[in-house]
């Protein structure tokens, strides 16, 4: 059946009783819900219901599919066709409808719904509840006739009432909007198209998208709109960008009013909700990289006022909350992505005219062909101070990374040069030189940066100091140490003088902070990557001081719990030259250092011991802790000479003075068997037990020792063999460190917080553990 084809004739007493109201000739702005009206179809009595979106309060959930039965009747022209389309004789077929963009469609297009029903051929829309029986049905009016839908109850009658009307009512606006005529009227159009949407019973995505998708198409086609219409439009929409994320081409619209109007007041008032929004509920910038992109173009413009970075701290502090703990989990880790993706757009170009890939610019604008690339902006290697030019002391030449320049790199210091060569274009037999690498040639060079235009280096500033703002916060800080302990910035960034100036406050806060899940991120990620602590190391790359902060990084490190051989080794094997460089100038952490590594053995070679002592001799405090050192190591060869008690137990209420106290009273090499149950001891006790040497049982039971106190151990008694830690406050991260103790073979971890997953891997790695208390624990 055709349901677009014309009905003619005044013979149509529907149309003549007005019952039909064509909403091609109403306009757009009109409201949704229309007025009473009776009437009659064919010989039916009907009454049509009130319409009034908000007044029930109910909600519903658009259709985009469903079963429902259908009945068409044409409109009756002779007293024979009134009793063929009377209710008695009306016949209904059951459908499997599917609302489209344009049309209502049958998955079964035979009888009645053979051909689609487009949505401009619909002139009205009806609800209908019949007098003589229980149906609930929907009247669609077209040219000719009429189409019911029954459904079973009256909330699938209003569902797909308000579907079928927010289908129709959005394609509409989409014809209209795709041919805009006089902006004046388009305004008034996106306006009432707002209002709709924000009206619509119906809950779904799409109700507020569907919109946005509109008006951002409508803006990607005009381009050529004036700034004033451009911010009418922007005002119009906001009320859909309090709950909704814009599409990305609406992004791209917000971006570049950012970027060519940043003063203007529809930054402050329209985008910081949107903005605010997208920073509290984004899960995956991955997912739309321009809602990231639009993030950081609204706070580059922030940074445009007069006010600069002060209104961006406020933006900030206001994503934050007054509290000490800010409610919204997502904000610092999208934060910190939009910082890192702008910090990394400062050398995007650089970094891309070096493998000649696209950027990511290029990709999003389609230009992916290598003969469709513009050439990059050249960006300069500077020296700050360079010397003096003279035939025995020749400046070296570094040239601009582009891809079709002639490369030529020469660098010399004391007789050692480095020759780097590179001819031809991009199709030359030789590889480019890598700028870390040439920056790592020589002490000489490592004052080598990247001159970044203006605009650039503005942006770098902007979120340097973002990152800056962040480690200000203390519930922030160990998230955010996390999140930068693998060094996620470009390598040429950490070449750049003033970014690593501004970084290094950052560092300084996580080596301050006390908590050890933030100071133990200044450590690698894994083993054989450097970590901030390497960086900024004596001769790392961004260090700058002489070491300062590298002594406050191994002063917390080493008052936590890494005060360990393994920690040790380590500073003894990269470390040790800028270490006896520091003691020598008086610091009193690596003072520390150097004696630790004297009573630990750390150091085999016994030139390397003497002259550690002799740096230790050199200076007050290194005399003054050398010679303490000497009398433990005497007290401790006393303490160790055979003879003494194989079995103690010391009194319940005991403390760590008492301990020590005690073990300084004689020898105690023939000790076996220690008991501090129920004492007041804690980890720091380790530092007594660990020179027992023949300890095979300890029991702990009940006492405050914890993971720094277990780590300890299991570096130093590797000959216990039973341990009880029962009702002690140890967790997985101390209990892990047990699994290099393998002459263990009785373990009491009884009402610890031991989960399963540690305990699995303890006896995987424990072969000789024949005896295990969990119980009270996740791994009973």
């Amino acid at each position: 059946m055709d349901f677009n084809s014309g009905s003619g004739g005044g013979g149509n007493e529907l149309h003549n009783n007005q019952f039909y109201q064509c909403e091609e000739n109403k306009p757009l702005l009109g409201e949704m819900s229309e007025g009473n009206n009776n009437t009659k179809l064919g010989a039916g009595p009907c009454k049509r219901s009130l319409n009034h979106c908000g007044s029930s309060g109910m909600r519903y959930k658009l259709l985009h599919e469903g079963d429902i039965q259908v009945c068409v009747v044409k409109h009756p022209r002779t007293f024979l066709s009134k009793i063929l389309t009377s209710k008695f004789l009306r016949r209904w077929e059951p459908h499997h409808l599917t609302l489209t963009d344009s049309s209502l469609t049958s998955a079964t297009p035979t009888g009645y719904m053979e051909t689609s029903l487009s949505y401009s051929s619909i002139e009205d829309l009806q609800l209908l509840s019949w007098d003589n029986a229980p149906k609930y049905c929907v009247q669609l009016s077209f040219p000719g006739g009429t189409v019911l839908l029954q459904a079973a109850n009256s909330y699938l009658r209003d569902q797909w009432f308000h579907s079928l009307q927010w289908k129709k009512k959005i394609y509409k606006y989409r014809k209209v909007l795709n041919n805009p005529s006089r902006w004046d009227v388009v305004l008034k159009e996106i306006r009432a198209l707002v209002d709709m949407a924000l009206t619509s019973p119906l809950q779904d995505e799409s109700i507020h998208q569907a919109p946005l998708h509109i008006i951002s198409t409508l803006l990607a086609e005009n381009s050529n709109l004036s700034t004033q219409d451009h911010e009418n439009i922007i005002v119009a929409i906001a009320p859909l960008l309090e709950n909704n994320h814009p599409p990305p081409d609406l992004c791209e619209f917000f971006c570049k009013h950012c970027r060519e109007r940043p003063r203007s007041m529809v930054v402050i008032e329209v985008f910081t909700p949107v903005v605010q929004r997208i920073l509290k509920h984004n899960m995956d910038f991955g997912k739309c990289p321009r809602l990231r992109l639009f993030t950081q173009e609204y706070i580059l413009a922030l940074n445009e006022l007069n006010a600069g970075m002060e209104v961006v701290k406020k933006f900030v502090h206001s994503m934050h909350g007054p509290t000490g703990q800010c409610p919204h989990p997502r904000v610092l880790p999208n934060l910190v992505a939009v910082c890192l993706a702008a910090i990394y757009s400062c050398y995007e170009e650089f970094i891309n005219s070096r493998d000649n890939s696209p950027s990511l610019k290029e990709i999003r604008n389609g230009c992916q062909q290598q003969n469709d690339r513009k050439p990059t902006m050249p960006l300069r290697l500077l020296r700050p101070d360079p010397p003096q030019l003279s035939p025995s002391n020749p400046a070296p030449s570094i040239p601009i990374s582009t891809p079709s320049l002639e490369i030529l790199v020469e660098l010399e210091r004391n007789n050692n040069s480095a020759n780097i060569k590179r001819k031809g274009g991009p199709s030359g037999s030789d590889s480019e030189p890598n700028l870390i690498d040439c920056l790592l040639v020589s002490p000489a060079v490592n004052t080598l940066s990247i001159q970044l235009p203006a605009p650039a280096d503005r942006v770098l500033g902007c979120f340097a100091l973002i990152l800056k703002m962040l480690s200000d916060y203390d519930d922030w800080r160990p998230a955010l140490a996390s999140l930068l302990q693998p060094i996620p910035f470009p390598k040429e960034a950490l070449a750049h003088a003033k970014f690593t100036k501004e970084l290094k406050y950052v560092i300084q806060r996580f080596a301050e902070d006390p908590r050890q899940e933030v100071h133990s991120c200044l450590l690698s990620v894994r083993s054989g990557k450097d970590g901030w602590f390497q960086l900024y190391s004596p001769g790392g790359v961004a260090c700058d001081d002489d070491g300062e902060l590298f002594a406050s990084m191994v002063h917390i490190l080493m008052g936590s719990c890494y005060k360990t051989k393994k920690f040790l080794l380590s500073l003894a094997e990269n470390k040790l030259g800028p270490c006896m460089l520091l003691a020598l100038r008086g610091n009193q952490t690596m003072v520390e250092i150097l004696c630790l590594m004297l009573e630990y053995n750390i150091i085999e070679n016994k030139d390397t011991q003497l002259q550690i002592i002799s740096t230790l001799e050199s200076t007050q405090v290194g005399l003054r802790m050398y010679e303490q050192l000497c009398d433990r190591q005497r007290e401790l060869k006393e303490l160790q000479r055979k003879g003494g008690p194989t079995r103690l137990t010391l009194p319940s209420k005991s403390t760590d003075a008492d301990l020590a106290r005690l073990l300084s009273s004689g020898s105690f090499g023939n000790l076996e068997n220690l008991s501090l149950a129920f004492t007041n001891v804690t980890s720091a006790c380790a530092e007594q037990l660990i020179k027992l040497p023949s300890l095979k049982q300890l029991n702990l039971w009940s006492t405050q020792f914890g993971d720094a106190g277990l780590r300890l151990l299991s570096e130093h008694l590797a000959c216990l063999q039973v341990l009880n830690l029962c009702e002690t406050p140890v967790t997985d991260a101390g209990l892990l460190a047990l699994s290099s103790m393998k002459s263990l073979c009785s373990l009491n971890m009884n009402s610890t917080k031991l989960t399963a997953d540690t305990y699995e891997d303890l006896k995987a790695k424990l072969p000789n553990l024949k005896d295990v208390d969990v119980r009270y624990t996740e791994a009973w």
